[in-house]
């Protein structure tokens, strides 16, 4: 029996598009001095930790990448933390799987204090047993790390009473990694393809169907 949900932050109770992809952009300039025209280009930085993000998607060495979150940082904290969109559902579905007796945590990439700021700007936070996520100096900053972290903090409940809800294979990869269940959701940033790939438990296309789909795993 499911009584644990793990939500992942980035694409999955919120869309930060705006902020993410502007702060990276002002990153990569201000330390590669590589021009950005087309945000749309660095989605994929939503979701995964800054660090691979960087490495992975420009090709930077670990030391450049760790400049660049620094920058990052420095526009994010100020004015990219709330260019940042709720999902107009998000609210009613808290409330409703908190009143169902799920105990809802977040598992995010993002540092826990971004985490902690953008759900009390939104109102959300008043649905969270635990908002858990990376730390500032990189200690945790994996998925599989945050999850860990995450499952320490409520005391180590049985892994089989947990599920992981992410937009991402990040999530996926980290929760399976953790011998956690997880649901991807396609009103985020990655595909089907993408979380079919990762091995994702079930496939949720709307916030309409996490209802559903999480009480699936009580059959």
């Amino acid at each position: 029996m499911i009584r644990y949900l793990f939500f992942d932050l980035d694409g999955t109770l919120t869309n930060p598009k705006e902020g993410i992809t502007k702060s990276v952009a002002y990153a990569l300039d201000k330390v590669c001095g590589i021009q950005v025209d087309d945000l749309d280009t660095l989605t994929a930085y939503i979701g995964p930790p800054l660090v691979t993000g960087f490495m992975e998607n420009h090709g930077v060495d670990r030391e450049t990448a760790l400049k660049c979150q620094d920058a990052y940082r420095e526009r994010f904290r100020v004015v990219g933390l709330f260019e940042n969109r709720l999902f107009p559902e998000m609210p009613g579905l808290l409330a409703d799987l908190k009143a169902q007796g799920y105990v809802l945590c977040t598992a995010t990439s993002k540092p826990q204090d971004f985490a902690v700021r953008i759900l009390d700007h939104f109102n959300l936070s008043q649905y969270f047993t635990l908002i858990s996520g990376a730390t500032m100096d990189g200690t945790i900053s994996t998925k599989l790390q945050v999850i860990e972290h995450t499952l320490a903090q409520l005391g180590h409940p049985d892994r089989d009473s947990v599920l992981m809800i992410g937009d991402r294979r990040h999530d996926i990869e980290g929760a399976h990694a953790a011998q956690v269940r997880a649901v991807g959701v396609l009103f985020g940033f990655g595909s089907r393809e993408e979380l079919e790939r990762a091995g994702a438990d079930a496939i949720a296309p709307t916030i309409g169907d996490l209802p559903a789909v999480i009480a699936s795993f009580a059959d």
